[in-house]
């Protein structure tokens, strides 16, 4: 039986670094989303105007995303990651100093044209992992992710008592924290030698011909495909989750939160202490395609379950499988590039979590108004079994030998 490898002391530091930088981003970030809606309307805007609100940062970052990762290719990670929290503090001051809807605007549109910390981060432990450990280093991400999303909401809402300013104000001071943080003790991952080939190097370029071809070649199209039509499916569950629980099956906004947090406990278990497990006794295209099938399986029991605790044990393999299928498909795509196009790639991917965040809430809703509570889970199986039947034709039954585009730079 394979043991899990224990990790080096240099790798458990900068792992321990990136989980807190991602922690303290995350708890940032998710300080003042219950808020958002709360702060636009106190300066008259529209329920249109608070919708758009949230799709400008999306949008931003669709936009941004992948520059910011292709110039942490040339240039390295940690400039690139100063830059980025550095538009973290500012944006969150911006919205605590907020006197209109339009300075509400322009701090959520400058937070997501430059704050790729997320996507820089995941560059960063590919970077500093090898394809034995990149998994576990991934997790770790995924879980200081989860844990953020748990305890924000909460602080948020109670900070946000005393004035819709002061969780933004809190906000700003944590990422101020972490910015000071990476500048003392985060070293960059790639070794000067390695910044200087990378910067001249074809691969780093960036142009729109450069994304195209990304999504083409056998090494990447097939997993950021994947990856899209995942993140649709999962944020159809996500974004109308609330409602779902609060139309289907009648439960409040306080039995709803702990449902939540129950979903985002399973995924941080997972992510942080399972993965390293799993990916020691199966290889990562068995996991993608395993995980597809639990996840399309379990979203349409969730779309039809009649009851609080027939829905608690849907949302386990929900959870567990989406957490798995996030952090592998993730670690198989950096190791089918060079590290010359990490950061540009998973700066593609990023942006296609985004895209996904736009469209599937405004989809569900139409589904949920016209078909019923039911339609957005349906829906949502049914992405993910296509999904399953393009993983099984792109991935699983094509050889190793052509996925793999990571020849030298």
């Amino acid at each position: 039986m394979n043991k899990v490898m224990p990790l080096s002391k240099d790798l458990k530091h900068r792992l321990l670094l990136v989980f807190g930088f991602v922690f303290i981003d995350l708890l940032g970030y998710s300080l003042i989303l219950p808020l958002l809606p709360y702060y636009a309307d106190a300066f008259g805007a529209s329920l249109t105007l608070v919708g758009m609100l949230g799709t400008s940062n999306a949008l931003a970052q669709l936009v941004a995303a992948p520059v910011i990762g292709r110039l942490s290719d040339r240039y390295g990670r940690r400039p690139l990651l100063i830059f980025s929290i550095l538009g973290t503090v500012i944006s969150f001051l911006l919205l605590g100093f907020s006197q209109s809807l339009a300075m509400l605007f322009l701090s959520r549109i400058l937070d997501g044209l430059l704050g790729g910390n997320i996507s820089l981060a995941r560059a960063y432990i590919t970077d500093v992992t090898d394809e034995k450990t990149r998994a576990r280093g991934l997790g770790i991400i995924g879980a200081a992710f989860g844990l953020g999303f748990i305890i924000g909401p909460a602080m948020g809402g109670f900070l946000g008592r005393f004035g819709y300013s002061v969780p933004a104000f809190l906000a700003a001071g944590l990422s101020l924290l972490n910015l000071l943080a990476v500048i003392t003790w985060l070293p960059e991952s790639l070794s000067s030698e390695r910044r200087a080939e990378m910067r001249y190097s074809p691969k780093t370029a960036f142009t729109l011909r450069a994304l195209w071809t990304a999504l083409n070649r056998p090494c990447t199209g097939p997993l950021l495909s994947v990856q899209l039509f995942y993140n649709l499916a999962f944020t159809l569950f996500q974004s109308n989750f609330a409602l779902y629980a609060k139309e289907h099956l009648g439960l409040d906004v306080q039995a709803t939160s702990f449902v939540l947090t129950y979903v985002g406990l399973l995924s941080v278990l997972v992510q942080g202490v399972a993965i390293g497990w799993l990916t020691t006794r199966f290889s990562e295209r068995q996991l993608i395609v395993v995980t597809i099938v639990a996840l399309a399986g379990s979203l349409v029991a969730w779309a039809f379950v009649p009851t609080v605790w027939l829905l608690l044990i849907v949302l386990a393999p929900i959870s567990l499988s989406a957490g798995v299928l996030n952090v592998v498909l993730t670690s198989h795509l950096t190791k089918s590039i060079t590290q010359a196009e990490v950061g540009g790639t998973l700066g593609l991917s990023a942006s296609f979590q985004t895209m996904a965040q736009i469209v599937s809430p405004g989809v569900g809703g139409v589904l949920f108004d016209t078909f019923g509570s039911w339609s957005p889970g349906l829906l949502a199986g049914l992405i993910m079994v296509g999904t399953f039947l393009m993983a099984r034709r792109r991935i699983l039954n094509v050889p190793e030998s052509e996925m793999a585009c990571n020849l030298p730079v």
